[in-house]
């Protein structure tokens, strides 16, 4: 990785670290690997079960931005200049994007394509990320698409490059090695083993691109390029019907489309060995320590923030909330294309009735009275792939 650029010189070694051996960079990239781990699972999937538009957001900022930037702020480092998120400059960060979209067709997609071929239907239909976006309200889904192509990007290169990647480069690994070794915990905190490879190589172009300019903002740009690129497909593939995980494109235009995107990043990384501007200085900001502050007082602002937008959500959807308390308490079982007409029939009326619960043109009531009559007319199977 670090031969493709040789007329780079080596990044140099972060210095100013505070004397505390618990406030290095490994230890406190271990420790915030835990917590967040466990936030994730916890806090985070309580966020997106209550609204998934809402949890999205939530999760980004209050989980893999909102407590690493604490624990910074605890062990004395200012969180801009120590993950490399300060103010962009333009040209690395163009790269960056460009970059994004080109890997996503020369790579993600014939990965991904293998992966699925592979995968047998069952793991494939339980780990159908697009699921994610069904039942959902148009604004719903701009928000959930806005989550995914902003907040995600950044707040996830803070944690993950900005963080743990600077931990694991801290140590007798080489940094070619660290950026691997970030990558595949990147990917695993998706939990979703069909997409791991892909995810495992979306990492490791983040990671150079951090390795490479110095920056957090190349492969923010690179992740969000990813994810619009990703969302801007997943959109079309909707509007005729064929978003679902089964239907996937013929191996000529993966084929075609992997070329294609193989030439275009040859010649994107070509123009920056030719113009050196585009990785930028490559000189690693210098990290700097504040001022310590007590812990109350650094949690006191995201605490109000998160808790007041939780209250927002509360009141503004009260509706939806209670609606998706029905449908977890009364599961369904996922209809098959092959279920017989009048089963789909059946569910169709069954959302239409949801759709208006939700936008009180009916009563919540009414529509738990019919989930619960279609759960027991065909309940749902233990580890089947339920709604």
């Amino acid at each position: 990785m670090e031969d493709s650029t040789p007329s780079h010189p080596p990044l140099p070694e972060p210095s100013g670290e505070p004397p505390d051996p618990a406030a290095r960079p490994l230890p406190l990239a271990v420790r915030a690997t835990v917590i967040l781990l466990a936030l994730f699972l916890t806090v985070g999937g309580a966020s997106q079960m209550l609204n998934p538009a809402f949890g999205i957001w939530f999760t980004e900022i209050f989980i893999f931005m909102g407590v690493p930037w604490v624990m910074l702020r605890l062990s004395h480092y200012e969180p801009l200049g120590y993950t490399g998120l300060e103010s962009p400059a333009l040209a690395p960060s163009a790269l960056g994007f460009g970059l994004g979209v080109a890997n996503f067709f020369a790579f993600v997609v014939p990965i991904q394509y293998i992966a699925q071929t592979l995968a047998p239907p069952w793991l494939r239909e339980m780990f159908d990320g697009s699921r994610i976006f069904e039942g959902q309200t148009p604004l719903e889904l701009g928000i959930m698409l806005a989550g995914v192509s902003l907040a995600a990007p950044v707040c996830e290169e803070f944690f993950f490059r900005g963080i743990l990647q600077k931990g694991v480069g801290s140590t007798s690994l080489s940094r070619t090695s660290a950026v691997l070794v970030t990558a595949v915990i990147f990917s695993a905190f998706h939990f979703d083993p069909v997409g791991f490879a892909a995810r495992v190589e979306l990492g490791v172009l983040f990671g150079a691109l951090r390795l490479y300019t110095g920056s957090l903002w190349p492969g923010i740009l690179a992740h969000s390029a990813n994810n619009v690129v990703s969302s801007v497909l997943f959109l079309a593939l909707r509007q005729v019907g064929a978003e679902s995980t089964e239907d996937r494109p013929p191996l000529e235009a993966v084929l075609l489309l992997s070329t294609v995107g193989i030439l275009a990043m040859a010649s994107l990384l070509g123009l920056a060995r030719r113009f050196s501007a585009l990785w930028g200085p490559r000189q690693e900001p210098p990290t700097l320590t504040q001022p310590p502050s007590p812990l109350p007082k650094l949690l006191l602002p995201w605490l109000t923030a998160a808790t007041l937008s939780l209250g927002l959500l509360v009141l503004a959807d009260w509706r939806g909330i209670r609606l998706r308390m029905i449908d977890m308490e009364h599961r369904l079982p996922k209809l098959p294309k092959t279920a017989p007409q009048e089963l789909h029939t059946e569910r169709t009326h069954l959302q239409q009735l949801r759709e208006e619960a939700r936008c009180g043109r009916a009563p919540v009531e009414t529509y738990k009275e019919e989930r619960v009559r279609q759960s027991q007319s065909h309940p749902a199977e233990p580890g089947a792939e339920n709604e």
